[in-house]
């Protein structure tokens, strides 16, 4: 298998024959369902031999999806829901509503228990050492039948390598799964998520940042009514200062307030034409 180059995004082929909603929020186009028709959707497209991406921005994401280089990530995704209420209350104030925020710490969940269920098998991709393995063994454990195609956690800068590259790439594509949880970060998992499509055309691809980390218990999630809020980035903030300050403080904070005047301006305009 010969080295691929993670800063280049391939042109795939997108095609879904089912038609569905789509509501544009800052350029980008999200998928207007709730996170039990995701579910649904990807559990149907791989019985039709369908696979496909599937990305969840948040408000960091969608802040960086505004570059020109990175917008095709979203743009070759089969699937792209909102992980991020900001970006629901955005779609409700220029009066083009996203049902609800579909979250990948909350898909890992209801998506392994739907391949327990029909017997399709998992790949956990990412995390720090160890992360996987304990993730993978408590899904498990929660879902009696549950198939682990296997784990990986690839060394920090695989990507820059040929060798590590190659053999993450291969340890996927040898296991075969039906869908994978790629918890690399934004961008660099969408990108190598596009390129194991080339290998695994029936597969479905989760991005889902640090989804292992949690379901490990390494990191504990806010709870429901502080999800429900809107409010998740200040537990996470809580939890992780020193890494997350800068991200939500400088950069993802203005933006949001950005993101609302433009959502706003967006509905007069509508309303205009």
């Amino acid at each position: 298998m010969t080295s691929l180059d993670l800063t280049a995004i391939d042109d795939l082929e997108v095609s879904d024959p089912r038609p569905r909603q789509q509501v544009t929020v800052d350029d980008v186009e999200f998928d207007a369902l709730r996170e039990t028709e995701v579910v649904e959707h990807v559990m149907v497209a791989l019985d039709e031999g369908r696979g496909g991406n599937l990305i969840t921005p948040n408000v960091d994401i969608l802040r960086q999806l505004r570059r020109p280089q990175l917008r095709e990530l979203a743009e070759q995704a089969e699937l792209v829901v909102p992980d991020g209420m900001p970006i629901v209350w955005a779609s409700r104030i220029q009066g083009e509503e996203l049902p609800e925020r579909v979250t990948g710490s909350s898909l890992i969940w209801s998506l392994s228990e739907a391949a327990a269920r029909s017997d399709r098998s998992l790949y956990l991709l990412g995390g720090a050492e160890g992360i996987a393995e304990r993730a993978a063994d408590r899904l498990t454990e929660e879902y009696e039948g549950l198939e682990v195609a296997g784990v990986h956690c690839p060394p920090f800068g695989f990507e820059k390598r040929a060798d590590t590259l190659e053999e993450t790439v291969s340890a996927v594509v040898e296991a075969k799964p039906d869908i994978v949880f790629v918890a690399l970060g934004f961008p660099k998992q969408e990108r190598l998520m596009q390129h194991l499509r080339r290998h695994l055309p029936n597969t479905w691809f989760v991005g889902c940042g640090g989804t292992l980390t949690m379901v490990a218990g390494e990191v504990s999630r806010a709870p429901l009514w502080i999800q429900r809020s809107g409010l998740e980035w200040v537990h996470r903030l809580a939890m992780e200062p020193r890494r997350m300050a800068k991200r939500y403080l400088v950069h993802d904070l203005p933006y949001a307030a950005g993101l609302f005047a433009r959502a706003a301006a967006r509905r007069t305009t509508r309303r205009a034409a």
